[in-house]
């Protein structure tokens, strides 16, 4: 079975893409602006969806904000 990350093991509010706003989202990490968590956009990535299919699903992140996500998530978790 594939492991896949979660926000604990990621610090999302070192990324400048992602708020942390009380009573939003039960103040879990979101992307700036809208509530739309950071972790199943990079879940999707790791198993196996590009990057395309990942923007069918969350039309309203660029493709370049789902890159920056994804590309975030792997530095730290090569930095643990």
């Amino acid at each position: 079975m594939t492991h896949l990350e979660t926000s604990a093991d990621i610090d999302w509010i070192a990324c400048e893409l992602i708020e942390q706003v009380p009573g939003k989202v039960s103040g879990r990490p979101v992307v700036r602006g809208t509530r739309i968590l950071p972790d199943p956009i990079v879940n999707s990535y790791d198993l196996g969806d590009s990057l395309e299919e990942i923007h069918e699903g969350f039309p309203s992140l660029s493709v370049a904000q789902i890159k920056r996500l994804i590309e975030f998530a792997h530095t730290q978790r090569a930095r643990q």
